[in-house]
């Protein structure tokens, strides 16, 4: 099946009805790389907005055309993209690589380097070591870790020295081994004044904005309520800040069963897989390459 493209749209301001929407995160007109202060303004103005994860130079650049004004270089490329069974494998040397490509591929879109299990559960000082190799090798403008009282001073440390950090609470899928799988978090009256907890000790130790990951709808809109920093939902309903999917998820890449916050907007699994079926009979049948496409 051939696909016409239809001519490019500009994307619709995502600010609130009366904002100034050439500042807008998503259909706003600056060009510059955004930045934390964007993002805090945004939450000032009641401004909701996308992130997707990137793990290529060419496909952030897709992004960042499309106008997502933040992307987070995830550890979940070690499912989607490395081949991992989980995240926990994935390294510092992938993920500064692989960061490093997505900046380039980049001119305006925030990027978040996401810091891989075992980056930082030692304390502080191995959080610094290993955030301020993302920042000066990699080229990010943030980044990310798990946890929320238990990584508070590894946020604090960051923040003070000058890295801004994306905080993760709710389901950290570092901890998969603990959970024993992907489970709700927050429910019963305990877990979820352990997520209040979590969500406020990530605030005062400084994190710029908050990861609320397979967290009640109710509860998400609660806490979004009472941050003053963004929240970003992934599986918590449509009250937060901001949300964001893996974008392999998002374009329908991913074979089987999804889980079931993922809206599939494309089926690239199925278009790419079509691709490589015409190419390989033209090349079979001796259609490819032709005339055209032959040197004398």
């Amino acid at each position: 099946m051939t696909h016409v493209s239809p001519a490019p749209k500009q994307p619709s301001s995502g600010a609130a009805p009366g904002a100034d929407s050439s500042k807008a995160l998503y259909g706003g007109t600056g060009t510059r790389r955004i930045t934390v202060r964007d993002i805090a303004a945004a939450k000032h103005r009641g401004e909701k907005w996308p992130m997707l994860t990137a793990y290529d130079a060419m496909t952030a650049a897709v992004f960042d055309e499309s106008g997502i004004p933040v992307m987070l270089v995830g550890d979940s490329m070690g499912n989607c993209h490395l081949g991992y069974e989980s995240t926990v494998p994935v390294t510092m040397d992938e993920i500064t690589m692989l960061s490093a490509a997505v900046v380039r591929g980049t001119s305006r879109a925030l990027i978040v380097g996401d810091l891989p299990f075992g980056s930082y559960q030692e304390g502080a000082v191995q959080a610094l070591r290993n955030a301020t190799r993302l920042v000066k090798d990699a080229g990010v403008g943030a980044v990310k870790l798990e946890g929320g009282e238990r990584s508070a001073h590894q946020i604090e440390l960051l923040v003070q020295s000058g890295i801004p950090v994306m905080a993760h609470i709710g389901l950290t899928p570092q901890s998969v081994n603990a959970y024993g799988g992907y489970p709700v978090q927050g429910r019963g009256e305990e877990a979820a004044q352990q997520l209040r907890r979590d969500a406020k000790a990530v605030q005062d130790a400084g994190a710029f904005a908050v990861v609320l990951e397979l967290v009640p709808s109710e509860l998400a809109a609660e806490v979004t309520r009472s941050l003053h920093i963004p929240t970003v939902g992934i599986g918590a309903g449509p009250e937060c800040d901001a949300q964001v999917l893996v974008w392999t998820d998002m374009a329908g890449m991913t074979a089987g069963r999804v889980p079931r916050f993922v809206k599939q907007y494309a089926q690239l699994r199925e278009v790419l897989g079509g691709a490589a079926k015409a190419f390989a009979e033209d090349v079979v049948g001796g259609a490819y390459p032709a005339a055209e496409h032959s040197f004398h």
